[in-house]
């Protein structure tokens, strides 16, 4: 056999055991009522998965019925283009595909709601979401000899209260306010307790770092909030860490010390908003509609995070080193 036939089979062996660079595009806000021309730069993209971070469906009602819902999801289903039906899908919900605006643990017809989400979703029934209450999961891949622990987290179903009026919400530290509840916290714990992972990407539909904006946030719970940084912290002495999230009608990059967080908003509904500061921002906010891109390239000892607009154009990006 000839050097270089030698050289060609060793390296389909070695490519055939391999997970290479894996590429995620992400997004949330997703009105199924209103053209989705995005998509077409998604695709140029050659992506292997697409990252669903919420509000994936407009199907809230203010009686918490769910026949709007139902119709919503009916109708998503054909406008999601087939391409990307064929690659790896990871979602969670916000509060417009859980029924209810804004709303949390109290929401009359969230089992329902939930059962909705998850054949929408085509999830398996032999998956643990199936037989619990709340649609945060967990899910490892292997990619260029690193392993990739994605924990998706429901930020609705056991949520508390919210203190204040809508769109001005205020910050509530009363110790039993809670964004997760004791049942998700109990298994997010244990979870991250026992990550063999080397990098661990966190999905929140909510904002996790912003501080200053009056809506929605991990901050409106002062709280959760502390606890699940400090885990991070400590989850950071030998892994890499990333979040990752939506809800907000816009894009922005975020980061506190060594932490990095994306939010990917709107694919179709923008904000009328032009500006929004925060201390913990990168650079500026991106209120048109976009989405975002997770490009793990191991090789390259690189993660990149960058914001898209519906044309593909970057407008702001971050590498991370491994």
């Amino acid at each position: 056999m000839n050097k270089t036939l030698t050289l060609l089979l060793v390296s389909c062996i070695f490519l055939s055991n391999n997970t290479y660079a894996y590429k995620y595009a992400l997004g949330s806000c997703l009105d199924q009522d209103l053209e989705q021309p995005i998509w077409a730069a998604i695709e140029k993209q050659d992506i292997d998965g697409f990252i669903f971070l919420g509000d994936n469906v407009y199907g809230d009602q203010k009686s918490g019925e769910l026949g709007k819902l139902k119709q919503a999801y009916k109708k998503q289903k054909n406008r999601i283009p087939p391409w990307l039906y064929q690659k790896k899908i990871l979602a969670i919900w916000d509060d417009h595909d859980y029924g209810e605006n804004d709303g949390g643990g109290d929401y009359k017809n969230k089992q329902e709601a939930q059962k909705l989400f998850l054949d929408f979703w085509e999830i398996s029934k032999n998956d643990p979401r199936r037989t619990r209450e709340g649609i945060f999961f967990e899910e490892t891949q292997q990619i260029e000899g690193k392993k990739i622990h994605f924990i998706g987290l429901d930020t609705r179903y056991f949520r508390s209260e919210l203190k204040g009026k809508k769109n001005g919400y205020l910050a509530n530290d009363d110790p039993n306010a809670s964004v997760l509840g004791n049942e998700q916290w109990d298994w997010l714990d244990r979870t991250l307790e026992e990550s063999k992972a080397d990098i661990v990407i966190i999905l929140s539909s909510i904002q996790i770092l912003a501080t200053n904006h009056r809506f929605e946030k991990w901050s409106n719970f002062t709280v959760d909030r502390k606890k699940l940084l400090t885990r991070i912290d400590g989850l950071m002495q030998d892994k890499k860490v990333i979040l990752i999230s939506g809800d907000r009608h816009r894009a922005g990059l975020y980061q506190k010390g060594n932490l990095i967080e994306i939010t990917a908003s709107a694919l179709n509904k923008g904000s009328s908003r032009p500006i929004e500061t925060d201390p913990l921002l990168l650079g500026k906010t991106y209120p048109q509609t976009n989405f975002g891109v997770l490009n793990i390239e191991p090789s390259k000892n690189i993660i990149t995070l960058s914001i898209n607009n519906k044309d593909g154009k970057e407008l702001e990006s971050k590498v991370i080193s491994l």
